[in-house]
C-alpha cells in the first residue's frame, strides 16, 4: 500500500459495500403470494416506513408491522407480516475481498463505518465477525441522523479526528457520495471491489 495516501481517514458504508443480503427466501415467498419480486423491499424501504427505524425512533418489530400494513391490501396482514419478517431476518455475509482491503487501509489511516442502520447494528457486526473492523462506527440509529444528512458526515469526520476535506468516503449510493463531495470529501461510488483498488493505493499483489 502506498504510504503517502491523499487523505487522512476512510469513511465507509456497510450495506452493499461490506455486507450483502441473501433474499432468496423472501423472493420465493413473494412469488408464492403472487407478488413481483422486490415488492416487499419497495414498501419497506420507502422513506416513510424505513426512516423511523434508521433514526432509532421505532423498533424492528414496529417496522415489520409497518411493512405488513403496507402489504395488507395485496396479500393480507398476516402474509404481509411474514414477508416483512423474512426481509428483516434475511441472512447476510461480508464480502471477504472488501474486508481484506479495509483491514489494509485501516493500518494506515483511521477507518470509520458510517451507516444507515437499525438498532441491532452491534449484533449484526458481531455475527459477521467484524466488531473490530473499524476504529469507530457511526450509526444513524444511534446518532439520530441518516445519510445523506450532512450531520452524520460531520459526526463521522469528527470521530475520525480529521477535517472533512481529508476524508475519503465510500458508498454504493450516488446520492450519499454526492452529499459527501459537497462537504469537501473525496467520494468513491462503490459498485464492485475493484472500485477500491486505486483509492486505497493497492497494487496488484495486494488485491
Amino acid at each position: 500500500m502506498t504510504h503517502d495516501l491523499p487523505y487522512a481517514a476512510v469513511l465507509c458504508d456497510l450495506d452493499n459495500v461490506v455486507r450483502f443480503y441473501d433474499l432468496t427466501h423472501l423472493a420465493a415467498l413473494e412469488r408464492a403470494a403472487g407478488l413481483p419480486e422486490g415488492t416487499t423491499q419497495d414498501i419497506a424501504y420507502a422513506p416513510e416506513v424505513d426512516l423511523p427505524l434508521l433514526l432509532g425512533r421505532i423498533t424492528l418489530e414496529a417496522w415489520i408491522e409497518a411493512v405488513a400494513l403496507g402489504l395488507a391490501d395485496r396479500v393480507g396482514t398476516a402474509k404481509g407480516r411474514e414477508l416483512g419478517r423474512a426481509l428483516a431476518e434475511a441472512p447476510f455475509r461480508a464480502d471477504a475481498a472488501v474486508v481484506a482491503m479495509l483491514r489494509r487501509v485501516r493500518a494506515r489511516v483511521p477507518l470509520v463505518l458510517i451507516t444507515n442502520a437499525t438498532p441491532r447494528l452491534d449484533e449484526d457486526l458481531a455475527a459477521l465477525g467484524l466488531t473490530g473492523l473499524a476504529h469507530r462506527v457511526v450509526s444513524s440509529a444511534v446518532e439520530g441522523f441518516a445519510k445523506p444528512d450532512p450531520a452524520l458526515y460531520r459526526i463521522a469526520a469528527a470521530r475520525a479526528g480529521v477535517p472533512m476535506d481529508r476524508c475519503l468516503f465510500v458508498d454504493d449510493s450516488r446520492e450519499n457520495v454526492d452529499a459527501a463531495v459537497a462537504l469537501g470529501m473525496t467520494g468513491v461510488h462503490f459498485r464492485e471491489p475493484a472500485d477500491l483498488h486505486e483509492p486505497f493505493g493497492l497494487g496488484p499483489a495486494e488485491v
